[in-house]
């Protein structure tokens, strides 16, 4: 199949990482995909690195600028699917596909994926989107999903639920004390960390308040907010914000443990599931889809969101018991890998695709 994916965020995140790990997924299982962005955004940067294909096309904004200029592309690259991934992109590849149609021209089949647990806006405009223009919705979340028909009323059978995939062969259990040691890291501390873009709803806030030696990689807009509170808690000796990092399994093989205090939005986080791969003990919270893979007291410790206090208890618990650790550890793995391996993902997604060319109703 010929794949196009479109994204009008300019931002990187854990959604960005997605599109461009599956989309070199699926060029190894032999599809012709490439991206559709800003020339500005941070994905065209990087899909370079991915060996994905990018397009710049001027899709930051909803205009008709971004119109023509994808309408025209899905014109010229005879595109059977085209996945998008943000609501400006959304709109832009709904009424591309629309407009080529009313030129008498073939669209592809329009499938949306949606990455974040956040209020669909209720309104014919986005019914028609989503239950008119969209051939089929991915979420990376069951609650995301059930959030996703309660809002729209498309029907259950049109949204799939599949969840970032893992490469197990990158994420392993390692030697922490070496890890430590190429990272420069203190050896004889305990290392709590957190993974994630710096954004409000993760909650780095919550971890800081609770915290005793940190370690931070990601940046993000919530990134001097964060120094700043750094620098009002005397923290700058015992927290390190290390920024973005390409390979971050270093990172976590460093830490003892994986914290990620999320408090809305989420789908099920790629960087929780790197840390479980990797074996580190994690405590989080029961946000968005994280419940699918952090089952209370199985495969994590759950604390009550926006909390400090819990989180500072949880870190404690999970410092103070290394038989906990350990069972918590060994489970989060085994699940990880049982249900959410990179191969699952990119099979699942191949299915939808093939579903949505094969099923086109522009044919």
């Amino acid at each position: 199949m010929r794949i196009l994916h479109t994204e009008s965020w300019l931002g990187w995140g854990g959604q960005q990482l997605r599109i461009l790990t599956e989309a070199a997924g699926m060029r190894r299982r032999g599809h012709d995909v490439r991206i559709a962005s800003p020339r500005n955004a941070t994905i065209f940067g990087e899909a370079e690195r991915f060996g994905v294909p990018v397009l710049a096309l001027p899709i930051g904004r909803k205009g008709p600028a971004g119109l023509i200029a994808l309408r025209r592309a899905l014109a010229t690259e005879r595109i059977d699917v085209v996945n998008s991934h943000s609501s400006t992109d959304s709109w832009l590849a709904a009424l591309a596909c629309r407009a080529l149609w009313v030129g008498k021209q073939r669209p592809p089949a329009l499938i949306r994926t949606r990455h974040i647990l956040l209020r669909v806006p209720r309104g014919a405009a986005t019914r028609w989107l989503y239950a008119t223009a969209m051939a089929e919705i991915v979420t990376t979340g069951e609650a995301i999903r059930q959030e996703l028909i309660r809002a729209t009323g498309v029907s259950p059978a049109r949204v799939t639920s599949i969840p970032t995939g893992i490469d197990f062969k990158r994420f392993m259990p390692g030697d922490k004390l070496a890890a430590r040691r190429a990272l420069q890291l203190p050896e004889d501390v305990p290392l709590v960390g957190i993974v994630a873009t710096l954004r409000n709803w993760k909650g780095h806030r919550y971890l800081l308040e609770a915290m005793t030696l940190l370690v931070i990689v990601g940046d993000g807009p919530q990134r001097d907010a964060l120094v700043a509170q750094i620098r009002a808690l005397r923290l700058g000796a015992r927290v390190r914000l290390v920024g973005n990092q390409q390979d971050v399994a270093p990172w976590l093989r460093a830490l003892d443990v994986f914290a990620l205090p999320s408090y809305a939005l989420e789908g099920v986080p790629q960087a929780l599931l790197q840390a479980m791969s990797v074996g580190i003990p994690c405590v989080t919270t029961d946000a968005g889809a994280i419940g699918e893979i952090a089952i209370r007291d199985a495969t994590a410790l759950v604390v009550a969101k926006q909390n400090a206090v819990a989180l500072a208890a949880g870190i404690d618990r999970l410092l103070g018991d290394a038989a906990l650790a350990a069972r918590l550890a060994w489970s989060a793995r085994e699940r990880a890998q049982l249900k959410f391996g990179i191969d699952a993902m990119l099979r699942e997604m191949e299915a939808v695709f093939r579903r949505a060319a094969d099923g086109n109703r522009y044919r």
